[in-house]
């Protein structure tokens, strides 16, 4: 059994990229109450989950497409798992990057 599996998400983990590396088409992005916070959720073109963005994954997509959320609806991204320092502990994070051709 995948213990992960028992705790279901709204929003993409880490763990559900399985280790790979998803090139994925942007489709919109909303604001959520994401616990006590109000957050952006980017979703994706055929996909049920959307991603918590944080200001790395956010300034990557700026980086690539600029800062108007409407601009990236329909662009590709890519998805992908790193280790990431949190809390004093290495644990995986979804990271996002313009997609390699």
């Amino acid at each position: 059994m995948n213990i992960e599996e028992s705790f279901p998400s709204k929003y993409l983990k880490a763990s559900d990229l399985q280790g790979r590396a998803v090139v994925v088409k942007m489709a919109t992005v909303r604001v959520e109450k994401v616990g006590d916070d109000q957050r952006p959720i980017l979703y994706f073109v055929g996909k049920d989950k959307g991603c918590v963005l944080n200001k790395t994954n956010k300034n990557a997509i700026v980086g690539i497409y600029g800062a108007e959320t409407d601009e990236w609806t329909g662009k590709p991204i890519e998805l992908f798992v790193a280790l990431v320092d949190y809390q004093g502990k290495q644990t995986e994070a979804i990271r996002i990057r313009a997609p390699r051709t």
